[in-house]
């Protein structure tokens, strides 16, 4: 059966551990946005520049809903751990699936913002490849915390919420 699960929640909530651990349980391709903008375009980042960074996120969204709707074709799953930081980022890939006949899931992460700091620095420090992509400093950290667009009700229609204390 084929399924599509976005995978939400603010920087440091565990969404990639997340990811990893669900499409092996589920046997499901999975995408990690972090590591598709850092081979892309880390090089060229010159500030925290939203407007700057978001177009590129969605240039790796193209590219990335293009290899899922082979990955469908062949009745196959996909776990997204894009970010999606906005409820209209969730919604490109829903209303996509939707029209393939697919029911998206969304999956938001949640931890208190202490606890997803930690992490960061963990992650940070030990590097391990399966996780990290690149450093997240307190700027970036700071910068994205109040960009978060919580999941309404419809969006979770078929979804969970996680609690990764």
């Amino acid at each position: 059966m084929k399924r599509m699960i976005l995978v939400c929640g603010r920087t440091g909530a565990g969404k990639t551990t997340y990811s990893i651990a669900l499409s092996k349980d589920i046997n499901a391709v999975r995408f990690s946005i972090d590591p598709w903008m850092q081979t892309l375009f880390a090089e060229d980042m010159k500030s925290l520049d939203y407007s700057w960074m978001i177009e590129r996120v969605y240039r790796c969204y193209d590219q990335i809903w293009d290899t899922c709707e082979k990955i469908f074709a062949t009745e196959g799953s996909v776990v997204l751990d894009l970010g999606f930081t906005e409820k209209k980022q969730r919604m490109l890939f829903a209303d996509r699936a939707a029209a393939l006949g697919i029911v998206p899931e969304v999956h938001v992460l949640e931890a208190p913002k202490e606890l997803r700091m930690e992490r960061v620095v963990q992650r940070n420090t030990e590097k391990k490849p399966e996780v990290y992509a690149f450093d997240v400093t307190d700027a970036m950290f700071n910068f994205m915390e109040p960009r978060f667009e919580q999941p309404d009700e419809i969006e979770l229609k078929n979804g969970v919420t996680v609690d990764t204390r």
